[in-house]
């Protein structure tokens, strides 16, 4: 009687899923190393780590070792002529995207009182490599590219909940940004 019970119920496969990604608790701890040239504020789940790719004094990269994530934090001394090619360049990055890239969202942000002044792009589409990325200037001495970055190929539709989450984390950090006098 059972084995004929048993066998009435149709088999069903379960969609694919993704492993469940728990998110930590948002705090914040100030990063100010007497060797940079800035300051702000990182979350107590990232660590800082100069950015050793290149012989640049003040690179750095914003660690999130439980997401193999990191963000890229490139600084240029500006003169009186290299503002617009330091722009150019960042804009070059961003423009290396269009053709994975489903929209490019560009968001102004200004903070007089501090003199951080730049541009985030919110980057969407499955493959692009980096989905979020910023440039920060004092217009004057300081210029600062950051951009996201995983280590690993990148899959921003089952990301997308982790993107999104370190994308506040580094809007975070451009607000906390100071330069130092």
């Amino acid at each position: 009687m059972f084995a004929l019970v048993s066998c009435t119920e149709h088999y069903v496969p379960k969609p694919r899923a993704y492993h469940r990604i728990d998110l930590p608790e948002r705090a914040y701890q100030l990063f100010d190393e007497k060797m940079y040239p800035y300051t702000y504020e990182i979350p107590v789940y990232a660590n800082v780590t100069p950015y050793e790719a290149v012989n640049e004094k003040f690179w750095a990269n914003v660690n999130f070792p439980a997401f193999n994530a990191k963000i890229n934090l490139s600084y240029k001394a500006l003169n009186t002529t290299n503002l617009r090619e330091h722009i150019a360049d960042a804009l070059t990055f961003i423009d290396r995207h269009h053709g994975k890239a489903s929209r490019i969202r560009e968001l102004d942000f200004n903070d007089p009182e501090n003199r951080i002044y730049g541009m985030i792009f919110d980057i969407r589409g499955s493959g692009v490599a980096s989905a979020y990325q910023f440039y920060i200037t004092d217009s004057v001495k300081h210029f600062v590219r950051g951009a996201l970055y995983f280590d690993h190929a990148p899959n921003n539709d089952s990301l997308a909940p982790v993107i999104d989450f370190l994308k506040m984390d580094i809007d975070h950090l451009i607000e906390t940004f100071k330069w130092r006098k």
